[in-house]
């Protein structure tokens, strides 16, 4: 029998002027020195909100790191820099920050808040910490955020862009968790109940507030962060990720113009549920709403390239069964590609 016991954010704020309050928070939680990570490019003005939140509260800075890059290298600087009375990490921004303090943090054996300015993918709660090593990028062991703060207004505030490539990443869960239970019955792939029924039921959350506003955002906020959970929950990326992130990370690899992960991830989602025969319409009815699929057709992706990842998608990752695992399906994706009305228009 496996180890149950994992840690949970025992600090979780998702609200209006959340960035205002971190001070705050901070001092509840008795974290009275921090260290800060936020991306070099991040608006001033918000930089300024957190510092003097802090401070304001009494709380020391006891370092501030302008985060360039997600790098390997770039977390051991910072956390060889880091003095050692520090007792919280913040990770503040982007994914950059978030990977790099959380990695720091994981490093340091110290509590980690993440604090996202966008909701563009699950990756702020995650036990994982994307970092490039040696020219690729790589997964690295994190733990689970102590705090997630999440400023609502903020993130409305973001490009509409980075919502909805949250929203992609957010129903990828219906197609793997189908993915995952498969593994389970032609692999034998253990499978935690618990875990994926968590990871399913964040979807239905944000199906029933499609529009972009603050209640979406706190909805999506919340969704997301229990993706990460549930991951932490089976030490497995398999709840919330299945064929269609492979596809997308054969995207990465291959692709003149990587998209956003979560708009590459939403739109391979709808591919698979077609060839899975479950959810399509459910997934369709989301992607369309939230007006998805008119941001794709602004932009529209290369279908050749799409096919080329396809068939790369199934050698990722290695002892990762998924529907695409069984044959090759290939001339379904072209068929849904060339004849299906709701996604026309999205490749060129």
């Amino acid at each position: 029998m496996k180890n149950t016991s994992i840690s949970i954010p025992t600090l979780v704020r998702i609200k209006p002027n959340a960035l205002d309050r971190i001070g705050a928070y901070s001092r509840r939680n008795q974290l009275y020195k921090v260290a800060i990570c936020y991306n070099q490019d991040l608006d001033k003005k918000l930089v300024d909100r957190v510092n003097n939140s802090i401070l304001e509260d009494g709380i020391e800075i006891s370092s501030s790191f302008p985060v360039t890059s997600s790098s390997f290298d770039q977390a051991q600087e910072i956390f060889q820099a880091m003095p050692s009375n520090t007792n919280a990490i913040i990770g503040f921004g982007g994914g950059k920050a978030l990977d790099i303090a959380k990695y720091v943090a994981f490093l340091g054996q110290l509590p980690y808040i993440a604090m996202p300015t966008a909701l563009s993918n699950d990756a702020f709660c995650s036990p994982q910490a994307s970092l490039e090593f040696k020219g690729k990028k790589r997964s690295f062991p994190a733990a689970i955020p102590y705090g997630v703060v999440i400023d609502t207004q903020v993130c409305l505030d973001a490009p509409k862009i980075l919502w909805l490539s949250g929203i992609g990443d957010l129903v990828s869960k219906i197609t793997a968790i189908y993915d995952w239970k498969l593994a389970h019955k032609i692999k034998g792939t253990q499978i935690d109940d618990f875990a994926a029924l968590l990871s399913d039921a964040t979807v239905f959350q944000l199906m029933a507030k499609p529009d972009h506003d603050l209640e979406s955002i706190r909805l999506l906020g919340m969704a997301l962060m229990l993706n990460g959970i549930a991951m932490a929950i089976c030490g497995s990326s398999r709840p919330a990720s299945g064929s269609e992130h492979l596809i997308s990370h054969a995207l990465d690899q291959i692709s003149q113009k990587p998209r956003l992960h979560g708009l590459q991830v939403g739109t391979a989602t709808y591919l698979i549920s077609k060839i899975q025969g479950r959810g399509t319409d459910r997934i369709a009815k989301l992607l369309s709403e939230t007006g998805f699929w008119d941001a794709i057709r602004q932009d529209p992706f290369l279908k050749d390239e799409w096919i080329k990842a396809f068939t790369i998608a199934p050698t990722i990752k290695n002892d990762f069964y998924t529907i695409l695992s069984e044959r090759d399906h290939t001339d379904d994706l072209i068929k849904t590609i060339d004849t299906d009305s709701i996604i026309k228009g999205i490749f060129k």
